[in-house]
């Protein structure tokens, strides 16, 4: 099969900053320690870990780096792509709660590559699985910048927790012309994926939302394809076959496994489905959704 990877992150530590990636190290928060991959990471060194699949292009979303340095990244990641190819996309950071938004939405969009922006919202009552202090979905400034997107011709990639899916669902329909790309499928981080099933049918019914299907480690850091496999078949029953993208979220998935364990999953999930509907989910879903 043919891949196109619609979720990977790229980082030159001597270069920006990264704070998430950046000593002290601690096993608290949502992803645990980072510190094996804490060091830098570029095409090269992906290409290595995907090394024996047919990687043809590649989506890179914003890699958590200083959000002073978010230009700096955009333009950085352009230069990579001009001088190799890869990444063929870019999903930029920009804090969509700051009333000077528009500004770096414009200069991201004067790098060629640039598809959308990704402002990580996940906000949980659990401090351990929390990204961010408050709920911005119940922010009046985070919907302005968000309305914002469509005028740069930019989609949005959406990370959150079930908990939030009502809310984001409401704010999606009132703006059907930003197309929504569902990270890490949701991130059912609760043992009861009730909240998880509700809010995902209520945003597959909005036609412009897509889900990825990455960072199982996520939801359970020690996964198998037997515990991860209904999830991942609720989510493609319910987005349907035109609006999935597999991904493999590396490195950041290195934490939790190892690059041919989820390929390797996602194709004997999927070999039950047409040839067309793999080469859509493995690929051209990614290629159309972000315009590449």
């Amino acid at each position: 099969m043919r891949f196109v990877d619609a979720h990977i992150h790229l980082w030159q530590l001597d270069r920006l900053r990264y704070p998430w990636l950046t000593p002290p190290f601690s096993d608290d928060g949502p992803n645990g320690s980072v510190e094996a991959i804490a060091h830098t990471y570029l095409p090269a060194d992906y290409l290595a870990d995907a090394a024996g699949f047919q990687v043809e292009k590649v989506v890179h979303i914003d890699a958590g780096a200083h959000a002073d340095d978010a230009v700096a990244e955009t333009r950085w990641l352009q230069s990579l792509a001009d001088a190799g190819g890869y990444p063929q996309a870019i999903i930029a950071f920009a804090p969509l709660n700051d009333p000077d938004v528009e500004a770096l939405l414009a200069d991201h969009t004067l790098s060629p590559n640039v598809r959308g922006i990704r402002h990580i919202i996940n906000w949980h009552a659990d401090p351990q699985r929390t990204y961010t202090p408050r709920n911005l979905l119940e922010d009046d400034g985070f919907a302005r910048g968000y309305a914002l997107l469509a005028r740069y011709g930019l989609s949005f990639d959406l990370q959150i927790y079930p908990g939030q899916m009502r809310q984001a669902a409401a704010l999606a329909a009132r703006h059907p012309d930003i197309p929504v790309m569902i990270n890490h499928m949701g991130m059912p981080v609760d043992a009861d994926k009730t909240e998880w099933r509700t809010g995902m049918k209520t945003l597959a019914q909005l036609p412009h939302v897509a889900v990825k299907i990455s960072g199982m480690g996520f939801v359970d850091r020690q996964w198998t394809p037997e515990t991860m496999g209904p999830l991942v078949r609720e989510a493609i029953d319910m987005f349907g076959t035109d609006r999935v993208m597999l991904a493999s979220d590396f490195p950041t998935d290195k934490l939790f496994n190892s690059y041919a364990k989820s390929l390797k999953f996602y194709d004997e999930l999927t070999e039950k489905f047409s040839q067309s509907q793999r080469d859509a989910m493995f690929a051209a879903n990614a290629e159309r959704l972000y315009r590449i």
